[in-house]
């Protein structure tokens, strides 16, 4: 006969073996964190160090470079006003060869032709520079701006037929016409000026647009 026990057996108990120590786990985060510390050693000497000692040699240089550069200002200081003098000095000696270039004319109406392109300005009797001035005296009619850039204005031709002047000549503005026209009126070497019209023109060569125009007058010799 077959006998089926129904009753639960018992199981034997597991025992469990507790470790000694904690030593051996923890061995590998110690072997972590050295690893990290040799890791960040070895970014700051191997990138950190060299970028630092790069941009300390680029200061250094970048420093030595502008000290170069205030020497050489200070060598330079007072070109550019040697620059303007010697432009004005060109343009002024370039309108009086295209002047003797067309016509010979005395002497002292070159001179003053030259001066009225200049900041010197015309020579003016003691009235005129009253008149021309200012001051309380002044007359608005025949003041002329003293800060006028004369290399606004070009002359090409100068005719002079006894006592009577033409002028012909190119200028940035019509404004420009007037000054020199006022320059050469408060002039004690001419009279009666008169800007006898003009017009805006282009050039062909270089398409530049400019303002072509004739003073006429009467020379005071």
């Amino acid at each position: 006969m077959i006998k089926i026990n129904l009753l639960p057996q018992r199981k034997a108990k597991r025992s469990f073996v507790s470790s000694s120590s904690d030593g051996p786990s923890q061995t590998p985060l110690l072997i972590g964190v050295a690893a990290l510390a040799i890791a960040a050693i070895a970014v700051i000497f191997i990138v950190d160090m060299p970028k630092r000692s790069r941009m300390n040699e680029l200061t250094d240089a970048n420093r030595q470079l502008q000290v170069q550069i205030n020497e050489k200002n200070k060598q330079l200081q007072g070109y550019a006003e040697l620059k303007k003098a010697e432009e004005q000095a060109m343009a002024r000696a370039e309108s009086i060869k295209r002047l003797l270039s067309t016509k010979v004319i005395p002497a002292h109406l070159l001179h003053e032709l030259g001066k009225v392109l200049t900041a010197a300005g015309p020579t003016m009797t003691d009235n005129m520079t009253t008149l021309a001035g200012s001051g309380p005296l002044g007359d608005p009619n025949k003041q002329f701006k003293t800060d006028w850039d004369p290399q606004h204005v070009w002359m090409t031709t100068f005719i002079d037929s006894g006592s009577v002047f033409r002028l012909d000549g190119g200028a940035q503005s019509e404004a420009d016409v007037t000054q020199l026209a006022k320059r050469l009126a408060a002039s004690v070497y001419f009279m009666d000026v008169t800007p006898a019209g003009g017009e805006r023109v282009t050039e062909r060569e270089t398409g530049l647009e400019y303002y072509k125009f004739t003073i006429t007058g009467r020379v005071a010799y």
